[in-house]
């Protein structure tokens, strides 16, 4: 009782010295496109805000998402429930005494406050008055340039000293409504003759555009039709208002899946995500247009999420175009039964992703792999970094490789692009593509015990080539790989080629989610955390892509070799192979 009494002394009053305050989150400036105005928001304004409590157990829901995503251990595909999951992040009493007595404090009545399931997200809402008496900030009206929209936010704020340990973040302080953010992170798009369907087999024309045949015959997709759709579901996150056209994938599916013609996809809103037809994106066009043709007929969702999140600007991103990753995985962690496997063809530089950010999203990652969800990303088109400087922003400015996020959470299976067929090679510059396939080492988070080996090997066989420039201790990426460069897809009615990671990763989705539509029509469990099963033995479903490289940041980056390697990871699916490992 020693401890609770003093966290009531504590926080005795309306405000705390910032001598006892501990900084959580802090902005240079508002994100792109907005400004902010000179006179400041009513004191009565209302403010919803979202606090994540520390969850109490997370090392007890890693040990049990390995277990059971480890083909060897007896309680593989043994997925938690969801009741189950949130059982090991429900915060601990402590937190919940000290967060709800600091509320208490500032006037807040706890009948107010909305819990998550699992209670480790209390959500509430106060006059900017008491919200900044509580996060010892102050708020200000920004105005949105060209739509002209208001919003009153914070650009940093933090939390008495003694609950840092309790908390991990609060949300939105700094982050500002949705508004329209840049289209696309395609390296490259150009208008392309209407490709044929073409039949079964490979040829020279595949090498010039990229259909759904291409794709079907070289990872032996072409014989295997799902059956279980009325359980099995493949999920397609959506960010930046980008959305995708049901009569440009008509169009599609007349052109290159004529039985697909007819089925739809479904949308799911989130945190004031939205969906027009109408105004189309060049990233939700191509995930939505491959992962239908791919999957047919397993159901697709479209997850549309609104937002932005915190944001660190550096030198190669100077404005805040970071999905707001926690925003759409809160929303599906909260379905009883989501998709059993999603893409995300978004990645940011990892730096610019404040840590405690990255670490919360990157947790609620792992908790949906042990409910048997498969997540797939993106590695980024920026080889081992977006550009030729690679300048750190840690004050230091040191030129180091930049890793992307969210490929750098260890509980997230991550896709790399290859160019051309037969053979497939690593999309860089030799090789002709138009983007260079992203790749290297997290500087957040630690090398994960189920890489270790391949990881160990291949930096063996690499030699100490830029050894300066990463984080060898690291989680290293990418897992697998799938061809992205110059995808065939139609916008408005026309004919366009499309490259990039975005291309590669609803490819390796749709042969995850067709690998699940098999176990399931089997009575089996889906697979779930896919890396444990990838490098203890899945690794054999894959073809090794042995030639090109990732380079970026002034240097060659690292080399494809055989087996891992950060370029393409284990290599590109064998559909026929992995049905056999599975």
């Amino acid at each position: 009782m020693r401890y609770i009494c003093s966290l009531i002394f504590l926080y005795t009053g309306t405000a705390v010295s910032a001598s006892n305050l501990a900084k959580k989150s802090f902005l240079h400036g508002p994100p792109s496109g907005w400004e902010r105005l000179e006179a400041p928001p009513s004191p009565d304004h209302l403010i919803t805000l979202q606090i994540g409590l520390k969850q109490h157990n997370f090392e007890g829901l890693v040990e049990e998402l390995y277990k059971v995503s480890d083909p060897d251990h007896p309680s593989y595909g043994n997925h938690l429930s969801k009741s189950e999951a949130e059982e090991f992040v429900k915060p601990h009493p402590e937190s919940l005494v000290a967060v709800n007595e600091w509320l208490r404090q500032h006037s807040v009545d706890l009948a107010s406050v909305s819990r998550s399931p699992a209670g480790d997200w209390a959500t509430l809402t106060v006059p900017i008055s008491r919200a900044e008496a509580m996060l010892g900030s102050k708020y200000h009206v920004f105005r949105h340039r060209e739509l002209g929209g208001h919003a009153v936010r914070t650009l940093e704020y933090s939390v008495p000293r003694d609950l840092d340990g309790h908390i991990d973040t609060v949300q939105p302080t700094t982050y500002f409504p949705p508004q329209a953010m840049p289209d696309s992170r395609l390296s490259k798009r150009s208008s392309l003759s209407r490709v044929s369907a073409m039949g079964s087999n490979i040829n020279s024309s595949c090498n010039l555009s990229i259909t759904p045949n291409c794709l079907r015959t070289l990872y032996k997709l072409d014989n295997y039709t799902a059956s279980a759709n009325s359980t099995n579901r493949f999920g397609i996150a959506s960010y930046a208002g980008d959305y995708a056209s049901n009569e440009d994938l008509q169009a599609f599916f007349k052109q290159y899946r004529p039985e697909a013609k007819g089925s739809n996809f479904t949308i799911v809103l989130v945190n004031g995500g939205k969906y027009n037809g109408s105004d189309f994106g060049d990233e939700a066009t191509l995930d939505v247009q491959y992962a239908t043709s791919l999957s047919y007929p397993t159901p697709n969702i479209v997850y549309s999420t609104g937002g932005a999140p915190p944001f660190t600007p550096d030198y190669e991103e100077p404005s805040n175009t970071n999905e707001p990753y926690l925003d759409w995985v809160q929303y599906v962690l909260n379905e009883t039964h989501p998709p059993q496997t999603f893409t995300t063809s978004y990645a940011d530089n990892e730096q610019t992703v404040p840590l405690d950010y990255a670490q919360r999203v990157c947790n609620s990652f792992a908790q949906l792999g042990a409910r048997g969800v498969s997540l797939l990303f993106g590695s980024g088109d920026g080889g081992v970094g977006g550009g030729d400087s690679c300048t750190t922003n840690d004050g230091t400015n040191k030129t180091m490789f930049q890793p992307t996020f969210p490929a750098s959470c260890p509980y997230v299976t991550v896709v790399g692009g290859t160019a051309k067929v037969n053979p497939e090679v690593a999309a860089d510059g030799a090789s002709g593509a138009n983007f260079v396939t992203g790749g290297g080492f997290s500087n957040y988070f630690p090398q994960p015990s189920y890489q270790s080996g391949a990881v160990n090997q291949y930096l063996k066989a690499f030699g100490t080539n830029h050894s300066d420039l990463y984080n060898a201790s690291g989680r290293a990426y990418p897992d697998i790989a799938a061809n992205g460069n110059y995808f065939a897809i139609i916008e408005g009615g026309e004919t366009y080629g499309d490259s990039g990671t975005s291309a590669s990763t609803p490819v390796a989705a749709a042969v995850i989610a067709l690998l699940n539509d098999y176990l399931i029509s089997q009575g089996k469990p889906p697979l779930g955390f896919l890396n444990p099963f990838l490098y203890s033995k899945g690794y054999k479903g894959f073809k090794d892509i042995v030639s090109g490289g990732n380079e970026g940041c002034g240097t060659d980056g690292f080399k494809a070799l055989k087996g891992w390697d950060p370029v393409t990871g284990f290599g590109t699916p064998d559909f026929v192979e992995l049905q056999k490992l599975v």
